[in-house]
């Protein structure tokens, strides 16, 4: 049976989406699920052991319980921590979607969900015609859209949720994920966009420091969000 699938997008780079991804892949085990993930495009890679590991990319694989094999959860990564069209333009590398694609179809029988992240905004430059919205609408996932809570963050997470709409995709839910421990009036920053987002709010996580995706997961219903998801294929 094919597993279900969802499209992990940002408001922006360093906002989380790593991070939420994770929380999710845990939430999924405990709820007794095969979970993946997908990390298609890494840029940002060094050599350890003779093998070239993305930080983001292998935290993916700690928290999923499924491993894919490295050349099909991550189909490109590159060494320089750049934006990922001018990391590939350096290397030669064409970032191609066909490829991407063509990985995930084998993921997803290997799992009962797979969870695929996104690389910085949704408009990420892939090439000098394509960006991370072509490659959603080319995998043609839901969306889980995670707002770096910080200020600017409600017009970067609508003007995200109206180019999710442009493309086509459904928005499947987002995540407030409190990135800035500091920021003024978090709760109602979260209410405005409670009120423009037509969307289910999956969970608020807190500031959480050292970083924990397992603890993180306590604030995600990942279960709910595979049981929507279900419904919906």
């Amino acid at each position: 049976m094919t597993a279900l699938s969802l499209f992990v997008a940002g408001t922006d780079t360093e906002i989380g989406k790593t991070f939420v991804s994770s929380a999710l892949l845990h939430g999924f085990a405990r709820a007794g699920l095969r979970a993946a993930a997908m990390k298609p495009i890494a840029s940002g890679a060094s050599v350890r052991d003779g093998v070239l590991h993305n930080d983001d990319a292998d935290q993916l694989d700690a928290a999923a319980n499924v491993a894919l094999p490295p050349e099909i959860r991550t189909p490109f990564m590159m060494r320089e921590p750049i934006a990922p069209h001018i990391a590939a333009a350096r290397e030669g590398v064409s970032l191609d979607i066909g490829r991407i694609v063509e990985a995930h179809r084998f993921a997803v029988t290997q799992a009962d969900i797979v969870v695929v992240e996104g690389v910085g905004g949704f408009r990420v430059p892939l090439d000098d015609t394509h960006d991370t919205a072509d490659l959603a609408v080319a995998l043609n996932l839901p969306v889980v859209l995670v707002v770096g809570m910080r200020l600017g963050c409600i017009s970067h997470a609508l003007l995200t949720v109206e180019a999710i709409a442009s493309r086509g995709l459904e928005l499947a839910g987002w995540v407030a994920n409190r990135v800035d421990p500091d920021m003024l009036y978090p709760d109602e920053n979260i209410r405005t966009l409670l009120q423009r987002i037509d969307a289910p709010m999956l969970g608020v996580i807190p500031h959480i420091a050292p970083a924990d995706a397992s603890r993180a997961a306590d604030h995600l219903d990942a279960r709910l969000l595979f049981d929507r998801l279900q419904l919906k294929d």
